[in-house]
């Protein structure tokens, strides 16, 4: 089993060579939506972004990193360092053992929507649904996205698990990115 010093170096040496990112705020503190990165996918953002570092290790271990290179186009809900922090000590880094593959490639493909889902998308699904919209994943599951008591978007997971989107719409190439604050699961 990898120590989490173990797994800090693995997410350091695959993360060494790109440049790191920053999250697009306004003014307020509040997230903005950022246009299309030409040329740029979900993955090579991800990876470019150090908030994802953990994300991508994942995508690597589970060797998804192609598939999501595709031309899709995708929605990715992608958890961040601290969504995985969130986890069971160890749990990170059972998954990213060979033997653990697909499950971990399951968990991470629960996290995709087929298709382009903006923010505006899903809330006019929200609004459609009377408070409620189940998004189906890659991974044939369902997440369910509605406002939480504070009135901010969050998804549902199979558990019953809550995850708060932070930041909306960085749009790439090959689909749409919304950060979210925990790991979803799906079941």
């Amino acid at each position: 089993m990898l120590s989490r010093t173990s797994l800090a170096v693995l997410v350091t040496a695959i993360t060494a060579a790109t440049p790191v990112g920053v999250t697009a705020h306004g003014h307020n503190g509040r997230p903005e939506a950022t246009t299309a990165a030409v040329g740029t996918t979900v993955v090579t953002k991800a990876a470019a972004t150090e908030q994802f570092s953990t994300l991508v290790a994942a995508l690597r271990a589970a060797d998804l990193v192609t598939v999501l290179n595709r031309a899709g186009p995708y929605t990715v809900f992608a958890p961040t360092n601290a969504a995985f922090d969130r986890l069971p000590e160890g749990t990170v880094e059972t998954l990213v053992q060979p033997r653990n593959r697909g499950t971990l490639s399951r968990i991470l493909t629960y996290h995709v929507v087929p298709g382009r889902l903006n923010a505006s998308d899903i809330v006019n699904l929200v609004r459609a649904g009377r408070g409620h919209a189940t998004l189906t994943t890659v991974a044939g599951g369902t997440l369910t996205a509605r406002y939480n008591a504070h009135g901010q978007l969050v998804l549902v997971d199979a558990t019953g698990g809550v995850s708060r989107i932070a930041v909306t719409d960085l749009s790439q190439s090959n689909g749409v990115i919304h950060v979210i604050d925990r790991v979803v699961m799906p079941g």
